[in-house]
């Protein structure tokens, strides 16, 4: 039977934004109800209207809302819901929120909190690997109290170093250091902010390896001691310890395929070794000699699985789910090995100042995607509306597939440019509003010769301070044909009185109504 056509119990999806409606669309697809949880802050979002139920939790921040087990917890039962998928962050790698969901009765879409404890806890973690006999990045064995402790084993093992929140990720937490006399603030900082997301401050202390590439590797398990890989993912170019860009195969070992080979030997020995049940990522380094590093693993589904998809051929979210209710085990088809295909590459869309990578949410009055053959989109902003500033600033994820590199890459150069994410206007056509967005930084990354060549170490962004010189207006001119100028100078007037509900100006100098200053105020991100 087609588990499409089942009737099946409500799932509730814990969290909000992309993913959200990401795993909805999914879930719907095979029949289940879904359910949404959302603040105070995200009481009009995507998510919320997308789902068959919505159920409010509380104030915009983390800690009272999508943080909050009991109340998440409640709405799940008053939704009668029998799974709840945690989608990435919030709770979905706390084994505390795991073990709660069991004793109300409800399956947690995701490891056990056990395997959670083994893994997800990232010191907890490097215990496991050091049994296990294989390599990992040098480091405190535990957490540390505080900067003092911390500059203790900073000695030890030499500057620079990297504080790391123990129940983190996604850069949230984490702080470089590369001397004594900062180390003490640095973790404060590091710790408040891991405590602020995460509701968990515990740190520890890591060597931080310079010019690596950051490379993972996707496995599945069953929760019986048996587990598959579907690939490895490079993750290399970063701004603040976040990626924005992945691939997949990974550049850096094309050049070394022996230790593709055995990362992915390596992958699946952890996973395995902690039973561990459905989605989750082992994430190395691999330096320019081809040696590799334990650094952590991700208990729950990656931002960038989009990527793996794309090559696979596999909804990992359907695996997941079809997994959480028994139907899927190992010795079918859906968990063999799959084959890959292709190579896909995505990118990050986020609102922040492209010169410093600092967050810049704000209104949005217009947005356009791009679409065309193997182009995917993933995102909950699809019409004006507003990047909250209580939350991460994805504003969404492009990715594309192609069956050489090159050709991923030309596909994302094409998305990228047919991408607009536009403020609002004043009547003067200047820009009103905090938003910014990284769509310029993106176009010049996709177009860069490191990029295209596939040298993509972790300092490829501050090697290349040209990625962040923000473009002049004559610049973002002269990137346009006259008939192009011409057509955004008119669709621009009809924003005005479409979209901001305001009359176009017939009136003015005319240097105020110069089609360059319109371009480049539309293309505000360019100039």
């Amino acid at each position: 039977m087609n588990p499409s056509l089942k009737n099946r119990e409500p799932v509730l999806i814990a969290n909000r934004g992309e993913i959200a409606i990401r795993i909805a669309r999914t879930a719907k697809a095979l029949g289940f109800p879904t359910v949404a949880v959302y603040s105070e802050a995200d009481r009009f979002g995507e998510h919320v209207r997308y789902c068959d139920q919505a159920f409010f939790i509380g104030a915009a921040e983390p800690k009272e809302s999508y943080l909050n087990v009991e109340k998440v917890l409640n709405a799940a039962k008053l939704a009668g819901a029998k799974y709840i998928h945690p989608g990435y962050g919030f709770l979905s790698e706390r084994p505390h929120f795991a073990d709660a969901c069991r004793e109300a009765g409800i399956t947690f879409v995701g490891p056990s909190a056990e395997s959670m404890r083994l893994m997800g806890d990232k010191i907890t973690a490097r215990r496991t690997i050091d049994e296990l006999g294989l390599p990992r990045v040098p480091g405190s064995p535990g957490a540390v109290k505080n900067g003092e402790e911390a500059a203790r084993f900073a000695e030890k093992i030499g500057y620079p170093i990297l504080h790391k929140a123990a129940a983190g990720g996604g850069g949230k937490g984490m702080r470089r250091v590369d001397s004594e006399k900062e180390i003490v603030s640095a973790f404060d900082a590091a710790s408040r902010e891991s405590l602020s997301a995460f509701g968990d401050g515990s740190m520890y202390v890591e060597k931080l390896i310079l010019e690596p590439h950051h490379v993972e590797i996707q496995v599945f398990g069953d929760g019986k001691g048996k587990a598959i890989h579907l690939g490895e993912r490079e993750c290399s170019i970063q701004r603040r310890h976040q990626k924005v860009w992945e691939e997949t195969p990974a550049p850096i070992l094309n050049t070394h395929p022996k230790t593709r080979h055995a990362m992915f030997e390596a992958a699946i020995k952890i996973a395995e070794n902690v039973n561990y049940a459905g989605a989750g990522t082992l994430e190395f380094i691999v330096d320019s000699e081809g040696n590799f590093y334990f650094l952590e693993m991700n208990t729950r589904l990656q931002v960038e699985h989009p990527v793996t998809e794309w090559v696979t051929g596999c909804d990992l979210v359907s695996m997941q789910l079809l997994l959480a209710t028994g139907e899927l085990t190992f010795g079918g088809k859906a968990l063999e090995t799959p084959d890959r295909k292709g190579a896909s590459v995505e990118v990050r869309l986020y609102a922040e100042d492209p010169t410093n990578f600092l967050p810049a949410p704000g209104a949005v009055a217009r947005i356009h995607f791009p679409t065309g053959p193997f182009v995917r989109v993933d995102t909950a902003i699809t019409e004006a509306g507003e990047v909250s500033m209580h939350y991460d600033p994805m504003i969404a994820k492009i990715s594309v597939w192609g069956q050489t590199r090159e050709e991923a890459i030309g596909r994302m150069r094409v998305a990228l440019d047919e991408t607009r994410v536009e403020p609002p206007k004043k009547r003067d056509g200047s820009k009103k509003g905090s938003l910014k967005t990284n769509l310029d930084f993106l176009r010049k990354l996709v177009r860069h010769p490191d990029v295209l060549a596939g040298d993509t170490a972790t300092d490829l962004i501050a090697r290349n301070k040209d990625l962040t010189e923000v473009m002049s207006q004559e610049e973002t001119a002269k990137q346009l044909t006259v008939e192009e100028a011409v057509a955004i100078s008119l669709h621009q007037l009809l924003l005005e009185q479409s979209v901001l509900g305001e009359p176009a100006s017939t009136t003015g100098s005319a240097n105020d109504s110069s089609p360059w200053k319109i371009i480049s105020r539309r293309e505000g991100v360019r100039s």
